[in-house]
Protein backbone atom coordinates (compact mmCIF):
# COMPACT_ATOMS: atom_id res chain seq x y z
CA UNK A 1 0.00 0.00 0.00
CA UNK A 2 2.93 2.33 0.61
CA UNK A 3 3.64 2.84 -3.09
CA UNK A 4 0.18 4.44 -3.48
CA UNK A 5 0.26 6.69 -0.43
CA UNK A 6 1.87 9.70 -2.07
CA UNK A 7 -0.48 9.60 -5.06
CA UNK A 8 -3.52 9.39 -2.77
CA UNK A 9 -2.55 12.25 -0.48
CA UNK A 10 -4.79 15.33 -0.65
CA UNK A 11 -7.31 13.67 -2.96
CA UNK A 12 -9.38 16.36 -4.62
CA UNK A 13 -13.19 16.21 -4.11
CA UNK A 14 -15.19 14.70 -6.91
CA UNK A 15 -17.28 17.10 -8.90
CA UNK A 16 -20.30 16.29 -11.01
CA UNK A 17 -18.85 15.33 -14.43
CA UNK A 18 -21.54 13.32 -16.18
CA UNK A 19 -20.52 12.63 -19.77
CA UNK A 20 -22.47 11.44 -22.75
CA UNK A 21 -21.91 7.66 -22.72
CA UNK A 22 -25.25 6.67 -24.22
CA UNK A 23 -23.53 4.81 -27.04
CA UNK A 24 -21.95 2.32 -24.64
CA UNK A 25 -23.61 -0.32 -22.53
CA UNK A 26 -22.48 -2.48 -19.62
CA UNK A 27 -24.39 -5.55 -18.39
CA UNK A 28 -23.59 -7.93 -15.52
CA UNK A 29 -25.44 -11.14 -14.69
CA UNK A 30 -25.32 -13.74 -11.93
CA UNK A 31 -27.72 -16.69 -11.53
CA UNK A 32 -28.27 -20.00 -9.79
CA UNK A 33 -28.48 -21.86 -13.13
CA UNK A 34 -26.23 -21.86 -16.19
CA UNK A 35 -28.90 -22.72 -18.79
CA UNK A 36 -31.29 -19.77 -18.70
CA UNK A 37 -29.17 -16.72 -19.50
CA UNK A 38 -30.76 -16.14 -22.92
CA UNK A 39 -34.20 -16.23 -21.28
CA UNK A 40 -33.08 -13.72 -18.64
CA UNK A 41 -31.60 -11.40 -21.27
CA UNK A 42 -34.85 -11.64 -23.24
CA UNK A 43 -36.88 -10.86 -20.15
CA UNK A 44 -34.80 -7.75 -19.39
CA UNK A 45 -34.44 -6.66 -23.01
CA UNK A 46 -36.04 -3.25 -22.51
CA UNK A 47 -33.70 -2.33 -19.66
CA UNK A 48 -30.47 -3.54 -21.28
CA UNK A 49 -31.15 -2.61 -24.90
CA UNK A 50 -28.04 -1.32 -26.61
CA UNK A 51 -28.27 1.67 -28.99
CA UNK A 52 -27.56 1.34 -32.70
CA UNK A 53 -23.88 2.12 -33.32
CA UNK A 54 -22.84 5.50 -34.67
CA UNK A 55 -19.41 4.85 -36.09
CA UNK A 56 -16.74 2.38 -34.98
CA UNK A 57 -17.64 0.26 -32.00
CA UNK A 58 -17.14 -3.21 -30.59
CA UNK A 59 -18.69 -5.64 -28.15
CA UNK A 60 -17.29 -8.21 -25.79
CA UNK A 61 -18.45 -10.80 -23.30
CA UNK A 62 -16.84 -12.72 -20.48
CA UNK A 63 -18.34 -15.95 -19.11
CA UNK A 64 -17.62 -18.49 -16.39
CA UNK A 65 -18.11 -22.11 -17.43
CA UNK A 66 -16.95 -25.26 -15.63
CA UNK A 67 -14.31 -23.36 -13.73
CA UNK A 68 -12.96 -21.66 -16.86
CA UNK A 69 -13.18 -18.03 -17.97
CA UNK A 70 -14.30 -17.61 -21.59
CA UNK A 71 -14.01 -14.54 -23.80
CA UNK A 72 -15.91 -13.41 -26.89
CA UNK A 73 -14.80 -10.11 -28.45
CA UNK A 74 -15.79 -8.42 -31.71
CA UNK A 75 -14.21 -5.00 -32.37
CA UNK A 76 -15.71 -3.24 -35.41
CA UNK A 77 -13.17 -1.33 -37.45
CA UNK A 78 -13.57 2.24 -38.76
CA UNK A 79 -15.29 2.25 -42.13
CA UNK A 80 -17.48 -0.75 -41.37
CA UNK A 81 -21.10 0.08 -42.23
CA UNK A 82 -23.37 0.76 -39.27
CA UNK A 83 -25.44 -2.17 -38.10
CA UNK A 84 -28.56 -2.72 -36.05
CA UNK A 85 -28.32 -2.52 -32.24
CA UNK A 86 -26.33 -5.29 -30.61
CA UNK A 87 -28.42 -8.39 -29.93
CA UNK A 88 -27.41 -9.52 -26.44
CA UNK A 89 -29.55 -12.66 -26.68
CA UNK A 90 -27.80 -13.74 -29.85
CA UNK A 91 -24.32 -12.90 -28.54
CA UNK A 92 -24.57 -14.34 -25.05
CA UNK A 93 -27.39 -16.84 -25.22
CA UNK A 94 -25.44 -19.78 -26.64
CA UNK A 95 -22.92 -20.13 -23.78
CA UNK A 96 -23.95 -21.98 -20.62
CA UNK A 97 -22.85 -19.80 -17.73
CA UNK A 98 -24.20 -18.60 -14.40
CA UNK A 99 -22.10 -15.42 -14.42
CA UNK A 100 -21.44 -13.09 -17.35
CA UNK A 101 -20.15 -9.59 -18.07
CA UNK A 102 -21.15 -7.91 -21.37
CA UNK A 103 -19.93 -4.63 -22.82
CA UNK A 104 -20.69 -2.50 -25.87
CA UNK A 105 -17.92 0.00 -26.54
CA UNK A 106 -17.93 3.36 -28.28
CA UNK A 107 -14.18 3.99 -28.09
CA UNK A 108 -12.74 7.24 -26.78
CA UNK A 109 -9.29 5.89 -25.82
CA UNK A 110 -7.36 3.08 -27.52
CA UNK A 111 -7.62 1.27 -30.85
CA UNK A 112 -10.10 -1.05 -32.54
CA UNK A 113 -8.44 -4.29 -31.46
CA UNK A 114 -9.30 -7.20 -29.20
CA UNK A 115 -6.72 -5.95 -26.70
CA UNK A 116 -8.73 -2.73 -26.32
CA UNK A 117 -12.17 -4.39 -26.23
CA UNK A 118 -13.82 -5.05 -22.87
CA UNK A 119 -14.11 -7.03 -20.69
CA UNK A 120 -10.51 -7.30 -19.54
CA UNK A 121 -9.27 -10.37 -17.70
CA UNK A 122 -6.59 -11.39 -15.21
CA UNK A 123 -6.79 -14.91 -13.79
CA UNK A 124 -10.45 -15.26 -12.70
CA UNK A 125 -11.16 -11.54 -12.59
CA UNK A 126 -13.19 -9.79 -15.30
CA UNK A 127 -13.68 -6.03 -15.57
CA UNK A 128 -15.51 -3.58 -17.84
CA UNK A 129 -16.07 0.17 -17.68
CA UNK A 130 -18.02 2.92 -19.44
CA UNK A 131 -16.77 6.49 -19.46
CA UNK A 132 -13.40 8.15 -19.96
CA UNK A 133 -10.59 9.22 -17.65
CA UNK A 134 -10.00 12.87 -18.54
CA UNK A 135 -6.42 13.86 -19.48
CA UNK A 136 -5.52 10.18 -19.53
CA UNK A 137 -2.32 10.68 -21.51
CA UNK A 138 -1.08 13.03 -18.79
CA UNK A 139 -1.65 10.50 -15.98
CA UNK A 140 -1.00 7.21 -17.80
CA UNK A 141 2.68 6.85 -16.86
CA UNK A 142 2.12 7.74 -13.20
CA UNK A 143 -0.78 5.33 -12.93
CA UNK A 144 1.21 2.57 -14.64
CA UNK A 145 4.18 3.28 -12.40
CA UNK A 146 2.09 2.49 -9.32
CA UNK A 147 1.54 -1.11 -10.49
CA UNK A 148 3.65 -4.08 -9.41
CA UNK A 149 5.59 -5.62 -12.31
CA UNK A 150 3.45 -8.75 -12.61
CA UNK A 151 0.34 -6.63 -13.18
CA UNK A 152 2.01 -4.13 -15.50
CA UNK A 153 3.20 -6.99 -17.73
CA UNK A 154 -0.42 -8.03 -18.23
CA UNK A 155 -1.47 -4.65 -19.69
CA UNK A 156 -1.75 -5.33 -23.42
CA UNK A 157 -3.78 -2.47 -24.85
CA UNK A 158 -3.94 1.32 -24.76
CA UNK A 159 -7.19 2.04 -22.94
CA UNK A 160 -7.76 3.93 -19.72
CA UNK A 161 -10.15 1.14 -18.72
CA UNK A 162 -7.54 -1.62 -18.80
CA UNK A 163 -5.13 0.43 -16.72
CA UNK A 164 -7.92 1.23 -14.26
CA UNK A 165 -8.66 -2.51 -13.98
CA UNK A 166 -5.06 -3.27 -13.09
CA UNK A 167 -5.02 -0.41 -10.61
CA UNK A 168 -7.95 -1.97 -8.77
CA UNK A 169 -6.21 -5.36 -8.91
CA UNK A 170 -3.12 -3.83 -7.33
CA UNK A 171 -5.17 -2.82 -4.30
CA UNK A 172 -6.74 -6.28 -4.17
CA UNK A 173 -3.21 -7.68 -4.21
CA UNK A 174 -2.21 -5.35 -1.35
CA UNK A 175 -5.21 -6.63 0.63
CA UNK A 176 -4.36 -10.30 -0.02
CA UNK A 177 -7.55 -10.84 -2.06
CA UNK A 178 -6.30 -11.21 -5.62
CA UNK A 179 -6.08 -15.01 -5.63
CA UNK A 180 -8.89 -15.81 -3.23
CA UNK A 181 -12.04 -17.34 -4.77
CA UNK A 182 -14.16 -16.26 -1.79
CA UNK A 183 -13.02 -12.71 -1.36
CA UNK A 184 -13.73 -10.40 1.55
CA UNK A 185 -16.40 -8.07 0.08
CA UNK A 186 -15.31 -5.19 2.29
CA UNK A 187 -11.78 -5.49 0.92
CA UNK A 188 -13.02 -5.43 -2.68
CA UNK A 189 -15.25 -2.41 -2.03
CA UNK A 190 -12.25 -0.74 -0.39
CA UNK A 191 -10.02 -1.54 -3.38
CA UNK A 192 -12.54 -0.03 -5.79
CA UNK A 193 -12.92 3.14 -3.75
CA UNK A 194 -9.17 3.51 -3.22
CA UNK A 195 -8.44 2.94 -6.90
CA UNK A 196 -11.00 5.56 -7.92
CA UNK A 197 -9.59 7.99 -5.36
CA UNK A 198 -6.13 7.49 -6.86
CA UNK A 199 -7.43 8.25 -10.35
CA UNK A 200 -9.22 11.36 -9.05
CA UNK A 201 -6.06 12.56 -7.35
CA UNK A 202 -3.89 12.19 -10.45
CA UNK A 203 -6.48 13.75 -12.78
CA UNK A 204 -6.94 16.73 -10.44
CA UNK A 205 -3.18 17.32 -10.45
CA UNK A 206 -3.26 17.86 -14.23
CA UNK A 207 -6.42 20.02 -14.07
CA UNK A 208 -8.64 17.33 -15.57
CA UNK A 209 -12.32 16.73 -14.90
CA UNK A 210 -13.45 13.85 -12.61
CA UNK A 211 -13.97 10.70 -14.62
CA UNK A 212 -17.19 8.85 -15.27
CA UNK A 213 -16.36 5.49 -13.74
CA UNK A 214 -19.35 3.20 -14.10
CA UNK A 215 -17.65 -0.16 -13.76
CA UNK A 216 -18.23 -3.85 -13.05
CA UNK A 217 -15.78 -6.31 -11.51
CA UNK A 218 -16.27 -10.03 -10.85
CA UNK A 219 -14.36 -13.23 -10.15
CA UNK A 220 -17.31 -15.45 -11.03
CA UNK A 221 -18.41 -15.87 -7.42
CA UNK A 222 -18.70 -12.27 -6.26
CA UNK A 223 -19.86 -9.38 -8.42
CA UNK A 224 -19.43 -5.64 -7.86
CA UNK A 225 -20.78 -2.63 -9.79
CA UNK A 226 -19.95 1.03 -9.14
CA UNK A 227 -22.14 3.89 -10.35
CA UNK A 228 -20.16 7.09 -10.74
CA UNK A 229 -21.36 9.83 -13.07
CA UNK A 230 -24.01 8.12 -15.23
CA UNK A 231 -27.10 5.96 -14.70
CA UNK A 232 -26.72 2.34 -13.56
CA UNK A 233 -29.54 0.10 -12.35
CA UNK A 234 -30.14 -3.43 -11.17
CA UNK A 235 -32.88 -6.01 -10.68
CA UNK A 236 -33.34 -9.17 -8.62
CA UNK A 237 -35.68 -11.82 -10.06
CA UNK A 238 -37.14 -15.18 -9.13
CA UNK A 239 -38.64 -17.03 -12.08
CA UNK A 240 -39.50 -15.97 -15.62
CA UNK A 241 -42.58 -13.85 -16.28
CA UNK A 242 -41.76 -13.06 -19.94
CA UNK A 243 -39.78 -15.97 -21.42
CA UNK A 244 -38.92 -16.27 -25.14
CA UNK A 245 -41.46 -18.24 -27.16
CA UNK A 246 -38.99 -21.01 -28.01
CA UNK A 247 -37.84 -21.66 -24.45
CA UNK A 248 -37.60 -25.37 -23.68
CA UNK A 249 -39.53 -26.16 -20.46
CA UNK A 250 -37.35 -27.09 -17.49
CA UNK A 251 -36.93 -30.71 -16.53
CA UNK A 252 -38.94 -32.04 -13.60
CA UNK A 253 -37.45 -30.96 -10.29
CA UNK A 254 -35.26 -28.22 -11.80
CA UNK A 255 -34.46 -25.24 -9.62
CA UNK A 256 -36.51 -22.12 -10.14
CA UNK A 257 -34.31 -19.57 -11.89
CA UNK A 258 -32.98 -16.82 -9.64
CA UNK A 259 -30.77 -14.04 -10.94
CA UNK A 260 -29.45 -10.55 -10.38
CA UNK A 261 -28.75 -8.33 -13.38
CA UNK A 262 -27.18 -4.87 -13.49
CA UNK A 263 -26.81 -2.52 -16.45
CA UNK A 264 -25.60 0.96 -17.28
CA UNK A 265 -27.95 3.36 -19.00
CA UNK A 266 -31.54 4.30 -18.17
CA UNK A 267 -33.24 1.17 -16.82
CA UNK A 268 -36.94 2.00 -16.73
CA UNK A 269 -38.20 -1.58 -16.96
CA UNK A 270 -40.41 -3.23 -14.38
CA UNK A 271 -38.81 -3.69 -10.93
CA UNK A 272 -35.43 -2.21 -11.88
CA UNK A 273 -33.84 -0.10 -9.15
CA UNK A 274 -31.51 2.81 -9.84
CA UNK A 275 -28.22 2.48 -7.96
CA UNK A 276 -27.49 5.72 -6.05
CA UNK A 277 -24.70 7.94 -7.29
CA UNK A 278 -21.38 6.81 -5.84
CA UNK A 279 -22.79 3.53 -4.50
CA UNK A 280 -21.41 0.03 -5.10
CA UNK A 281 -23.67 -2.97 -5.70
CA UNK A 282 -22.33 -6.25 -4.28
CA UNK A 283 -23.78 -9.64 -5.24
CA UNK A 284 -22.38 -12.64 -3.36
CA UNK A 285 -22.22 -16.29 -4.44
CA UNK A 286 -25.67 -16.90 -2.94
CA UNK A 287 -27.11 -14.07 -5.07
CA UNK A 288 -27.67 -11.87 -2.04
CA UNK A 289 -27.45 -8.25 -3.19
CA UNK A 290 -26.18 -5.43 -0.98
CA UNK A 291 -25.69 -1.75 -1.72
CA UNK A 292 -22.71 0.07 -0.21
CA UNK A 293 -23.41 3.79 -0.06
CA UNK A 294 -21.13 6.51 -1.37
Amino acid sequence: MARHAQALASCAPWRDAERDIEMSRLVGYGANRDDRRRAALHQERDAIAAPAPEGPTGWGGGFYQNGEVLHKKRPRMPGTPAKAPVDWEGIAGDVRSDCALLHLRQPTVGDFTSHDTHPFRLRRWLFAHTGTIDRFEAVRDTLAGSLPDFLLRNVRGKTDSELLFHTLLSFLHDAGQLGRPDVDPAAVVGAIRTGVALVDRLVAEVQGEPAVLNLMLTNGRHFFALRRGAPLGWVERRGLFDPPEDLVPPSSGAQTLRYVMAASGPAAANAWVELPEGAILEVDRDLVASVHGA
